[in-house]
């Protein structure tokens, strides 16, 4: 009885927090990085910051990095590494405050292909969650480990040299209780502003079981080669 209790106080705490973040557009600043090591290896790196409102009220923090194995140009395979540090609540004074950490291992896989001038790469992911919520006296969590799979289908259309347009849908899958996770679908105007970088600037609708975030996104891709100094420090 008391453990259902439990359930009822953090649900309805939960929708009380959630109510208000679900009415703002909120948004996203993202960093990606393809840095090319080797013929076969390159290293991903990666920094999101997630914000309930456009310009304030931390959610969270994500960091990413990886080991890329480029099997051939259209198939990729990754093992990696991610931390997250989230607020789990809406309309908070505190900034990073680490509510709920998680350290993650994951493992991914890229295949792409061309279809006239449509570019679509499909990424399939196996993700190994380990949460720790920061206040370990509350009755309502348990530090716990999670399971869950990703798969992403995402299409570039290039307009010109310069712009393209880029579109995916990404379903999430947990590998126990509750099987559906989220579903986020995106659109986005890109930027080419080199040969190795670029800007998108999109909208995310990212649905979950009983709530869905609409979010702003903007994000920065920077791929350079860095086999030359590898090589250069391989011989010294």
């Amino acid at each position: 009885m008391k453990r259902l209790l439990y359930v009822f106080l953090l649900l309805g705490t939960t929708l009380i927090a959630q109510q208000p973040g679900e009415e703002e557009n909120g948004i996203w600043y993202m960093y990606f990085g393809m840095n090319k090591i080797s013929e076969k290896f390159s290293i991903h790196t990666e920094a999101q910051f997630r914000y309930y409102e456009t310009s304030a009220n931390f959610n969270q923090l994500l960091l990413r990095t990886g080991l890329n194995y480029h099997i051939n140009p259209n198939a990729i395979a990754t093992l990696g590494y991610a931390y997250i540090d989230t607020d789990p609540s809406f309309d908070s004074n505190e900034t990073l405050v680490n509510d709920i950490g998680e350290n993650r291992i994951f493992q991914q896989f890229i295949l792409k292909n061309k279809v006239w001038e449509f570019l679509f790469e499909h990424r399939y992911r196996l993700e190994q969650r380990f949460i720790k919520v920061e206040d370990e006296n509350s009755p309502f969590f348990d530090d716990r480990t999670e399971h869950r799979a990703r798969y992403r289908i995402q299409m570039t259309l290039p307009l010109t040299d310069t712009f393209f347009l880029n579109f995916y849908d990404e379903l999430f899958i947990n590998l126990q209780d509750n099987l559906f996770g989220q579903n986020r679908l995106y659109g986005a105007v890109g930027v080419n502003l080199t040969d190795n970088s670029s800007l998108q600037f999109g909208w995310l609708r990212n649905q979950f079981s009983n709530t869905v975030f609409n979010r702003f996104q903007i994000a920065f891709f920077y791929n350079p080669d860095l086999s030359g100094v590898f090589k250069e420090k391989a011989k010294n």
